[in-house]
């Protein structure tokens, strides 16, 4: 047991469990990555906390329950190849790496891609995918993806994004203008889009061709 292992517990029965995530592999894998070896300096004890963290960059670590609640609705198997947009700190892809086959990872600043892929790398996850890039645009030869996640917020789902999304496939993500959103899902299941609409929520935005412009 290690010194945070009751507090991964306590997180994710008050944070997670009662907020009506159920899914017992997201659960369990939440209980088992240690948020915070993604997390440095005077702000690592915040890590088990019930809201984002920052980890510089003007970026943030999201609150474990949206972690928790986004990770849910990819409905991930075990089998899947995820496009995570946003790598951040590396917790959002620790958790995709435990749930999926094989994960590709887009971060458009370079300094918070290299710190991520030095903890990840240290931690042992070795199916990860990293790359450099204006996040809206995706990862086109590695398409089609069964699930795309984005965790930071765009005016609309992009246009690439959509392309690249398997058949079937899920994306999730949070759209609206800045400040605001609404978290949703896009299921594809043979040629037709089906979106829903989950809760309000509030991300950093999407920077890119196809997001807010920088």
């Amino acid at each position: 047991m290690d010194e945070y292992e009751v507090e991964r517990g306590r997180m994710v029965a008050d944070q997670i469990r009662r907020r009506g995530v159920t899914d017992p592999r997201v659960l369990n894998t939440l209980r088992r990555v240690p948020r915070h070896e993604f997390i440095r300096g005077p702000e690592r004890h915040k890590a088990y906390e019930d809201h984002p963290v920052p980890i510089g960059e003007s970026q943030t670590i999201s609150q474990p329950y949206m972690v928790a609640a986004m990770t849910e609705l990819l409905e991930l198997e075990g089998d899947e190849r995820v496009l995570e947009i946003g790598t951040g700190s590396g917790y959002q892809t620790a958790v995709l790496c435990e749930l999926a086959a094989e994960v590709f990872t887009i971060e458009r600043l370079p300094t918070l891609s290299a710190r991520a892929r030095t903890t990840l790398t240290f931690l042992g996850y070795d199916k990860v995918h990293y790359r450099v890039c204006d996040g809206t645009k995706g990862w086109p030869e590695e398409a089609p993806f069964d699930a795309i996640l984005v965790t930071a917020a765009a005016p609309a789902p992009p246009p690439s994004l959509l392309d690249q999304l398997g058949d079937p496939g899920i994306l999730v993500m949070p759209t609206g203008p800045q400040g605001i959103q609404d978290l949703i899902s896009i299921h594809r299941r043979d040629g037709r889009d089906e979106r829903r609409n989950h809760f309000r929520c509030s991300f950093v935005p999407l920077i890119g061709l196809e997001g807010f412009p920088d």
